[in-house]
């Protein structure tokens, strides 16, 4: 794959991850500097609620023991809630979208483990999966549903749609 498709293509996955990342920073009170996802640049870490929520994005995570799966897309850590949430984001093809589900959560599975064992916190893996062309599958909406603050499926899917069609014209002129 050629630079500029690579590049296109990782732009496509950073803005349907941005999407979510300003909804959660809205929901646990980060200053946010733009009003719009789609303007929001997403910084490394956040902290809101006081000090209470800290949010990284696509931050590597130490472990006491080599982890070969050790940065997610999005990470949220609640210390009043004693949980931590790994999100990753993947736009594939719209065959592979079930598949892809269940790959992440594999994925994440010493990661989540190893959260759990070092900070003493309820740990779990949300998969965000989007088809290229805006396909999803049944447990979406559910995944979803547990990311803070609500989530326009519909936003998300034209989000992956629009990069998708961008990424075409790209490669097709």
């Amino acid at each position: 794959m050629p630079n500029t498709e690579k590049s296109t293509v990782h732009k496509r996955h950073d803005r349907v991850c941005a999407q979510p990342h300003f909804n959660i920073c809205k929901e646990i009170r980060v200053q946010l500097d733009k009003n719009h996802w789609y303007e929001h640049i997403p910084k490394s870490v956040e902290t809101g609620q006081g000090g209470n929520v800290t949010m990284l994005w696509n931050q590597y995570v130490q472990t006491d023991r080599p982890i070969p799966n050790n940065i997610s897309d999005i990470i949220i850590r609640d210390n009043q809630k004693r949980t931590c949430m790994l999100i990753d984001v993947a736009v594939s093809g719209d065959r592979n979208v079930i598949k892809k589900e269940a790959e992440k959560i594999l994925k994440y599975k010493d990661l989540t483990i190893e959260i759990q064992r070092t900070l003493n916190v309820k740990t779990k893996v949300i998969p965000v999966i989007i088809g290229a062309t805006g396909t999803i599958s049944k447990s979406f909406r559910k995944y979803v549903s547990n990311i803070p603050r609500n989530h326009e499926v519909k936003e998300l899917q034209k989000t992956a749609t629009l990069g998708t069609a961008h990424i075409l014209r790209k490669v097709l002129t």
